[in-house]
Order: C-alpha cells, then structure tokens, then sequence
C-alpha cells in the first residue's frame, strides 16, 4: 500500500499574499482544522483555523500574521502509520506532503489513514485484546513476542497506550487461544494484567481461597 496514493489536491493552498478574510470563508465551508499554505508552491507552513477565526482585520493579508503558521507536514516517503502519528501529534485532521526540496505535494485526510488502520489485523481479525503493565524500562516487545508465542498464539499487533507513574500500560491484539496460560505466564514475567476476561483461573484460584480463608476465620 503506497500513502502517496492517497495525496489530494481537492483544496488548493493558500499563498503568502492571500486575504485573511479569503481563508476564513474556506474554513467556513471546509471541516479542515488546518489550510496549507505556499510561496511559489514552496511549503510554508500551515494555519489553524482557531487562530484567525477572531482575527478583525480580515482586509489584510496572511503574511501580516506570518509567525502564526505551524511548520508541521510529512514527506512523500514516509508509511501510514508514521503519518497517523502525525496527526495526533499535531490535532489536526489535514496533513500536507512536501518531497525532500520542500515542494508542496498535496495533503493527507485523516478519515483515510484512519481507514487504513480500521483494515489492519489489528483492528480487523478476530481475536482477544490483553491490556498489561510493567515498568517503563522493565518491558520489552520481544519478551512481550515471546511469552505470546510460547503459548502457540500469534501477537497481531501490539502498542504502549498510555504511561502513568511510570508504568507502561501495553495494548496487545492476540490470536484466539487459550488465555490462561498466557495471562498466567505474563504473571510470572511481572506484568499487571490491567482488563479482566469472563474466565480467568488464576483469578478464580484467589477468589477460592479467599472464600476458604474467611469460611476459616469464621470458624
């Protein structure tokens, strides 16, 4: 899958020397966060369509208000999943493409990447979605690979989804297969086991003993 297939010219840059009124009635009738704008189809930056829609002074030109332009973009060579980085780096939902000589290509959609990646294995196949933690320099993807693997189950997909306290939180797409066994090897690998599954044994294993402890103790 080339993302240069998915370059759209469909809305045309702005320049330089463009009215700020001009680009606010685009934004008006655009859904885009960000408008692309050239200098001799030289990519200058963009800008945000919070940043002038309080602006009064509509009658002058974009260049007045040049240092309001954010420089972010992505190159021509880069894959989809560096590019969806960059919109949510930057919240935005419209993404230009320059080459290496900072010619302006065109622009990225958000919508499409994130299509992209609703088509993913990840996202696509069946399978059981494990949510584990572990110190932010304790985990690693090939252990993370490994305990998966060794348990015959395939590891579809797999990102640190949130960092708290300095404990990484890890999204994993795992085959179907028999949970347990790997639940319970994450366990010994130091892992917190952060969603809970309709069957859990060892968690059952504890609930039993409680219940045992507390019949005891009533005793």
């Amino acid at each position: 899958m080339q993302t240069i297939d998915y370059i759209s010219n469909d809305v045309k840059p702005f320049s330089l020397n463009a009215k700020i009124d001009k680009i606010k009635k685009s934004f008006k009738q655009l859904s885009f966060s960000h408008l692309p704008i050239v200098n001799q189809n030289v990519f200058c930056g963009t800008i945000a369509k919070q940043d002038i829609e309080f602006i009064d002074f509509e009658d002058k030109e974009l260049y007045t208000i040049q240092n309001q332009l954010k420089p972010f973009y992505v190159s021509n060579t880069m894959n989809w999943f560096e590019v969806l980085q960059f919109f949510a780096t930057h919240k935005t939902n419209l993404m230009p493409v320059i080459d290496s000589n900072k010619k302006y290509l065109g622009y990225y959609e958000l919508d499409d990447f994130l299509n992209i990646f609703k088509c993913t294995p990840f996202l696509h196949e069946e399978g059981v979605v494990l949510v584990v933690a572990k110190g932010v320099n304790d985990y690693s993807f090939s252990e993370i690979t490994q305990i998966v693997e060794s348990n015959n189950a395939n590891l579809l997909g797999a990102f640190v989804s949130k960092i708290e306290n300095d404990m990484a939180h890890i999204t994993l797409k795992l085959s179907l297969h028999d949970i347990n066994n790997t639940l319970h090897l994450f366990r010994r690998y130091n892992y917190h086991i952060l969603n809970e599954f309709e069957k859990d044994d060892y968690l059952e294993k504890l609930h039993d003993r409680s219940n045992y402890l507390q019949k005891y103790l009533n005793i």
